[in-house]
């Protein structure tokens, strides 16, 4: 036989074990931990270690349930849960809760209580209803853990007396003046030492400070007490950790069936909202992170309650606290540059670590330091901010209620009362509905705000029926919901009054709330911001079916909204130019798109903008900035930048350019809107503001030397001192004078933070807005101002694809855009 045939028969269709012509693959690949996960998972665990300890001297659980709850916590939750970057493990939220079942119950039966919550949980991820939690009012979790705060500080304040803790907060505030009379100094000493510590060490100035600052506050103060109280030998309560085997694990339940029940619901309900709204948190700081774009994704909601109940249920078993994600370590864990769930595991494998190998440390910490510490994570529950907000919206009596009731009643007690409050406030809110109704140079005028059910039914009609017959009427709907009784009073009133002479105008908030479709408006329902050639819209039996005139014209289609035939030339189509068939008369598409368009603005925004309008025709003008773009359609100053009639002084043309002072390279038009707004307006900033796809840029970089001159080529003159900066090494061919040739040259080139330019021409763009600036300064009135410190000048790239904004600064390498950022609009 042959050496080349080959022994079987099919072996030429063998398939290659690897790519041929490459090496053969390697090993299994090794676990490798990113250096940044590893610095990360430091940061958290020097962080964890005393918090799980105070946690656990809290609750009144054995200091080792702390230890175990934080380990399995990070290995266990950072394995299995949906969010890699949470960090879980016994938290402040749960301290009273925990607490209260251990008085009740002992501590092996509430570990069995833990193991029935993480088998809740579980099926809850399984189930995917982790959203529905989510559906909790915030007033309503934002109340339940202040009330737990309060109720952890009060508590603590006993043992940094040198006291005991009573069960409940109104004990606790009977015995506290008997324990003030009974002070123990050596207990308060090395507590005050500990909030000392916790305040001032991340508040420390200079460099020191910056270098001091990486290590956290709560290590430093529970350290530095520690240590002061071993060299000065105090004598008190310190950490006593028994032996591990003599560690308690879970035992079957012993209690009332009722009590358990409630008892594993209220800790599956604390456990599982605390962590679903810490993933929820974490998933914003990762967004600000713009390098863990595409690294880390977004939480997987279901998955993470399925972590968190199998946390749960080794740690009940392990004889362990109950876990849940924590926002003091995750917001450590995303701050350090952790990159991936591998600091939260490694974090939890330092516990462990530290359970073993430093108890003879870990007893030498003083129970008043951590009771102290413990006070202080209480009081910080209790915010500032989160009471703001919910005043903001109406919702303070939902929190007062949830705190009070959490603080004197109880966790399920007080969120039972809020969740009541909570339905009690939104009914209220849905059936109170003010119906006015006043007349104004003969239109009577009916404004309707709030929501209108059949509740506001009988006043609605009431005053409806005030109208006189034959008299004109606009209807202002301010309001955001309206049922059929209410859609059916209102038709039929609307009906009766117009069949008696008189007319109906009914307005809203929201462009297209109407009652019914008169025929000239041809029943259009178009949303803000559609396009006039592909609106949506409901159309007369004679118009074409939908779907052929709602269609874009990029699929070859008729992109027009108002014809019913297809010919060349039809209102409601394009020839090949692009043009709009017709004559252009009121009849035709372009004449009734901005009638129809006028008409819209007269029905909805007129009547909310007249008084706004109205001011601003008594004042006159006074915006506060130029904003000088593009004269491309698809930018829309006011959309883009939230602005409102009187804000911007507005100055458009090809190309966003500011031509240069001078006789021969001079723009008469833009320089004259420079000085006015500079000069007489006095604006305070100036904003240039270029886009992405701007044909200007495009047409710059395609032009040919030596071309017709004609007006548009002559107006595009003007960007080639962009083109320069942008691209230096191409010949331009154009006479620069010797002071753009030496500005060009030896520049970086702008660039988006974050990214590369996407094309040639987006670069373009970019330098286009740094280079224009630049002419601007070249002006007096702008250069007088910026000397007097009057006036600012700020870049601006919108990327009309994406709806984003980059706002232009400079750093060490040059001028660099950067994305706009979303801003918390409740702080």
């Amino acid at each position: 036989m042959s050496a080349c045939v080959p022994a079987r028969a099919d072996s030429a269709r063998t398939k290659h074990v690897h790519p041929p012509h490459s090496p053969p693959p390697h090993g299994p690949r090794r676990f490798r931990v990113a250096g940044a996960d590893v610095s990360a998972a430091i940061a958290v665990f020097l962080i964890a270690l005393p918090l799980s300890l105070g946690i656990a001297l809290a609750t009144g659980a054995p200091l080792q349930a702390g230890l175990v709850a934080a380990a399995v916590g990070g290995i266990v939750a950072g394995r299995i849960g949906g969010c890699p970057l949470q960090v879980s493990g016994p938290a402040a939220g749960l301290t009273v809760v925990t607490a209260d079942l251990i008085q009740h119950y002992g501590w092996r039966t509430t570990c069995a209580i833990t193991v029935f919550a993480g088998i809740a949980q579980l099926g809850l991820g399984c189930l995917r209803v982790a959203r529905s939690a989510l559906a909790v009012s915030p007033a309503i979790v934002h109340g339940m853990l202040a009330g737990i705060g309060v109720t952890i500080a009060v508590a603590q304040l006993h043992i940094v007396l040198g006291g005991t803790p009573q069960s409940s907060v109104p004990d606790n505030l009977v015995a506290l003046p008997a324990q003030l009379a009974n002070l123990h100094p050596a207990d308060l000493a090395a507590s005050v030492l500990t909030l000392t510590l916790l305040l001032l060490w991340p508040r420390i100035p200079g460099r020191a400070g910056q270098a001091l600052g990486k290590l956290p506050a709560a290590l430093i103060a529970v350290a530095g007490a520690t240590a002061v109280a071993a060299l000065t030998g105090l004598r008190l309560p310190k950490v006593d950790l028994p032996s591990w085997s003599s560690h308690a694990l879970a035992s079957l339940p012993d209690g009332p069936v009722l009590g358990l029940v409630a008892a594993v619901l209220t800790t599956t309900l604390v456990c599982s909202v605390q962590s679903l709204l810490g993933a929820v948190a974490v998933d914003k700081l990762v967004a600000a992170r713009p390098s863990l774009t595409g690294r880390v994704k977004r939480s997987d909601l279901d998955r993470e309650l399925l972590g968190q109940g199998a946390a749960n249920i080794v740690s009940g078993s392990l004889g362990g606290l109950p876990i849940a994600g924590v926002a003091v370590r995750s917001s450590a864990n995303v701050a350090a540059g952790a990159v991936s769930r591998n600091s939260t595991m490694l974090h939890g494998v330092l516990v462990v670590i530290a359970a073993l190998l430093m108890v003879p440390a870990l007893e030498l910490i003083p129970l008043a330091s951590l009771a102290a510490l413990v006070m202080a994570v209480g009081l910080k529950m209790v915010s500032l901010n989160h009471i703001r907000t919910v005043t903001r919206h109406r919702e303070v009596l939902v929190y007062a209620v949830t705190t009070c009731g959490v603080v004197f009643l109880g966790v399920l007690e007080g969120v039972a009362l809020g969740i009541a409050v909570a339905v009690g406030v939104a009914l209220h809110r849905l059936t109170r509905t003010r119906i006015t109704h006043d007349e104004t140079e003969g239109v009577h005028h009916v404004h309707v705000r709030g929501q209108l059910t059949f509740l506001a039914v009988p006043r609605l009609s009431r005053v409806l029926h005030q109208v006189p017959h034959g008299a004109d009427a606009v209807v202002e709907l301010d309001g955001s919901f309206m049922d059929h009784a209410a859609y059916e009073t209102l038709q039929d009133w609307q009906k009766t009054h117009t069949a008696q002479g008189g007319s109906v105008d009914i307005t809203g908030r929201r462009p297209g709330t109407r009652i019914s479709e008169p025929a000239e408006e041809d029943g259009c329902r178009c949303r803000p911001w559609t396009p006039w050639r592909n609106h949506q819209c409901e159309r007369p039996p004679t118009a074409p079916p939908r779907g052929t005139a709602g269609r874009s014209a990029t699929d070859g289609s008729p992109a027009g909204n108002l014809g019913t035939a297809t010919g060349p030339n039809t209102p409601g189509t394009r020839d090949a130019t692009g043009a709009t068939g017709g004559s252009g008369a009121p009849d035709g598409p372009t004449g009734h798109e901005l009638a129809r368009g006028i008409s819209a603005f007269h029905r909805n925004t007129g009547p909310l903008m007249r008084r706004e309008l109205a001011r601003l025709a008594r004042e006159g003008q006074q915006p506060s900035q130029l904003f000088l773009t593009c004269a491309d359609s698809r930018v829309v100053t006011s959309m883009i930048t939230s602005s409102g009639p009187g804000d911007l002084f507005v100055v458009r043309n090809v190309g966003n350019f500011v031509p240069l002072p001078g006789e021969e390279s001079g723009d008469d038009s833009v320089a004259a809107a420079i000085e006015y707004a500079v000069d007489v307006l006095k604006v305070r900033s100036i904003t240039v503001c270029g886009h992405s796809g701007c044909g200007a840029m495009q047409a710059l970089l395609a032009a040919e030397p030596g071309g017709a001159h004609t007006p548009l080529q002559r107006w595009l003159r003007h960007g080639l001192p962009s083109l320069e900066r942008a691209l230096p090494d191409v010949d331009v061919d154009v006479d620069l004078n010797e002071q753009e040739q030496k500005r060009g040259a030896g520049r970086a080139r702008p660039r988006l933070a974050g990214r590369g330019a996407a094309d040639t021409a987006e670069r373009l763009c970019l330098a286009n807005v740094v280079q224009q600036l630049e002419h601007l300064r070249a002006h007096d009135s702008v250069a007088r101002a910026l000397g007097a410190g009057d006036l600012e000048l700020h870049g601006m790239y919108f990327h009309v694809g994406e709806a984003q904004s980059y706002l232009l600064s400079e750093d060490a390498e040059g001028s660099v855009f950067e994305l706009v950022r979303e801003t918390n609009l409740t702080a």
